[in-house]
C-alpha cells in the first residue's frame, strides 16, 4: 500500500492481539451472568468483586470454547496450561490483579487463511491464545466530577488471540479480524460484535525499510472496536512512525489510544514489559491438565469451517474464488446459498444473491434470518427465469415486489400478467409479419447482423415487451439468413 509515495523505501509490519468474549452463560471462575446491556453493577459475584476468602472456580465451558477454537484456527491444543497473575492497579479490578496465562498457554502455535480483494490469499501465523478474565468497565462522561465503575465485564472469559507480525497492509489487517470473525462465528465460540465490546484488537504496528529484515520499535493501539478502525489505525501509525524516521527521531515503544473522530492516535502511556506487571502462579487455580481424548471429543464435533466450505463451493458449483469468498463469508449466508442452489443453477443462484438480493438486503440493513424474501422464494423466481416464464428484466423487478410484500415470484407474475411469450408457433409468425412489412431493414439486417436488434425492439414492442428474448432472437436470426 502507498503511504504518502513512501511504499519504496518502507515497509510495514503489523500484528494484532484479539480479544475475544467467550459465548458462556456464565463468567470465567463464577457463575455469574455475562448478559450484555444489563444495568449496572447486576452481574456481579463476590469473586468478582474480589470479597476476602471468595475463591476462583474455573468454569469448564470456557475451557471447551477456547480448544475448540484453537482447533479451529489448526492449532496445537496444550494438555498442559496454568494460570498467571497479572498485577497493577485500577479502579475497575478489584483483585488488583488480572488472571490470565503468560507462561503455558491453553492453545499453542497456528494458522488462518486470509482472503485478499484481489482473489488471492495469505497465510498468518497464530502465535498463542490464552484464556484470561476481563476487567470492568470505568466511565467517566457521566459526571463532571466523578468517574463511575461499571463491574458487569469483571470477570467475564476472554481469548486472546495473538498473531504473529506476518501483516503488511492495513486491507491484510482488515481481511484478518474479518476472517478470525468469521471462524469465531462459525465455531459459536465468540457473537463478533464488536460493537458490543465482544471482540477488541490491539494493534501492534512498526515500520522499517524495504530489505531489512529486523524488526523495529512497535507500538501497541489498544481496544481498537471496528475493523475500520483498524485499518485508520495502521494507516495513521504507518505515516507517524516514517515521519518520526525522516527526521532523525526514535519511535518510541508505547501503549497509544484511538480517536475516532480524528482518525488519529495518542499516547497512553509507556508500553510495559512482562516483568513490571510481577506476573506469578496463581496459587488459588491448579494448573490445568487435558487428556487428549477431551481434546478429540470436541474435534469431532467442528462444524465445516469458512476454507473448507469455500474449496466445496468451487467444487461442486464452479463458482470463482471471489464469489464462494462472499459466500462464504457467515454462516447465515452459506447456509442460505446452500438451500437455494439446490436442484438448481448454482451459477445463477450465487449471481441473484450477491446482486440483487444483496443490494436489497444492504438498503433494508435486515440480518438475513429477518428478511422477507426466504431461499425457497427466490429460488421460485430463478426457477421462473429457467422456465422462460420470465425475463431477467422483469425478474429484477419482480423481486422488488416480493421484498416488498412478501408474496411469491408466482402471485405476482400470474397477478401482474408478467408471463413472457414463449409460444414458438406466435413468436415466428410475429417475426414474419415485421420483417415483411420491412424489407428494407430486413435486407440491411441480412448485410450486417448487427442490426438485428432493431426487429428484436419491434416484436418486444407489438407484445408489450413480453415476448421471451432468447427465443425472438433465435427466430430472428433464422428468418434473416
Amino acid at each position: 500500500m502507498q503511504i504518502q509515495g513512501q511504499q519504496e523505501r518502507w515497509e510495514m509490519i503489523i500484528g494484532m492481539e484479539v480479544h475475544a468474549q467467550v459465548v458462556s452463560e456464565a463468567k470465567l471462575f463464577s457463575g455469574a451472568a455475562t448478559r450484555f446491556g444489563a444495568p449496572p453493577n447486576q452481574q456481579v459475584s463476590l469473586v468478582d468483586a474480589a470479597m476476602p476468602g471468595m475463591l476462583p472456580v474455573l468454569n469448564e465451558v470456557c475451557v471447551r470454547q477456547t480448544v475448540k477454537t484453537g482447533l479451529g484456527l489448526n492449532a496445537a491444543i496444550n494438555l498442559h496450561s496454568a494460570f498467571d497473575r497479572k498485577n497493577y492497579f485500577y479502579a475497575d479490578l478489584p483483585q488488583g490483579y488480572q488472571i490470565s496465562q503468560l507462561y503455558h498457554p491453553l492453545v499453542g502455535e497456528g494458522e488462518i487463511l486470509i482472503d485478499l480483494r484481489d482473489g488471492s490469499t495469505r497465510r498468518v501465523g497464530i502465535e498463542r491464545i490464552h484464556l484470561e478474565q476481563d476487567a470492568g468497565k470505568s466511565i467517566h462522561d457521566q459526571d463532571p466530577q466523578r468517574s463511575l465503575v461499571d463491574l458487569n465485564r469483571t470477570g467475564v472469559a476472554l481469548m486472546e488471540i495473538v498473531s504473529r507480525p506476518d501483516l503488511r497492509s492495513p486491507q491484510e489487517a482488515g481481511a484478518y479480524l474479518e476472517k478470525l470473525r468469521t471462524i469465531l462465528r462459525y465455531l459459536g465460540t465468540c457473537d463478533g460484535n464488536m460493537q458490543e465490546g465482544s471482540m477488541r484488537a490491539d494493534v501492534n504496528v512498526s515500520v522499517r525499510p524495504v530489505g531489512e529484515t529486523g524488526l523495529r520499535t512497535r507500538t501497541e493501539t489498544k481496544n481498537v472496536n471496528s475493523i475500520r478502525f483498524v485499518q485508520q489505525v495502521v494507516e495513521y501509525e504507518v505515516r507517524r512512525q516514517i515521519a518520526c524516521y525522516d527526521r532523525g527521531e526514535a519511535v518510541v515503544q508505547e501503549t497509544r489510544l484511538f480517536d475516532a473522530k480524528k482518525g488519529e492516535t495518542r499516547s497512553m502511556r509507556s508500553k510495559e514489559n512482562a516483568h513490571d506487571y510481577r506476573y506469578f502462579p496463581d496459587p488459588d487455580l491448579l494448573p490445568l491438565q487435558l487428556s487428549q481424548h477431551f481434546v478429540d471429543a470436541i474435534r469431532a464435533e467442528l462444524p465445516e469451517l469458512p476454507d473448507a466450505k469455500k474449496a466445496r463451493f468451487m467444487a461442486d458449483f464452479g463458482l470463482s474464488a471471489y464469489d464462494a469468498a462472499l459466500l462464504v463469508s457467515e454462516r447465515e449466508t452459506a447456509d442460505f446459498f446452500e438451500t437455494l442452489a439446490e436442484d438448481r443453477n448454482a451459477k445463477a443462484a450465487a449471481n441473484w444473491m450477491l446482486g440483487d438480493f444483496a443490494r436489497l438486503r444492504n438498503e433494508s440493513g435486515l440480518p438475513l434470518s429477518a428478511v422477507p424474501v426466504s431461499a425457497e422464494a427466490l429460488g421460485g423466481l430463478i426457477d421462473a427465469i429457467e422456465a422462460g416464464v420470465i425475463s431477467k428484466r422483469t425478474a429484477k423487478d419482480v423481486l422488488n415486489q416480493m421484498w416488498e410484500s412478501g408474496q411469491s415470484a408466482a402471485e405476482i407474475i400470474e397477478a401482474q400478467g408478467l408471463k413472457q411469450v414463449s409460444d414458438e408457433g406466435e413468436l415466428s409468425a410475429l417475426v414474419a409479419q415485421i420483417i415483411a412489412a420491412n424489407p428494407q431493414q430486413a435486407s440491411q439486417a441480412r448485410e450486417n447482423p448487427r442490426l438485428t436488434g432493431w426487429f428484436v425492439g419491434q416484436v418486444m414492442k407489438a407484445t408489450g415487451g413480453q415476448a421471451n428474448p432468447a427465443l425472438v432472437n433465435k427466430l430472428l436470426a433464422e428468418a434473416l439468413k
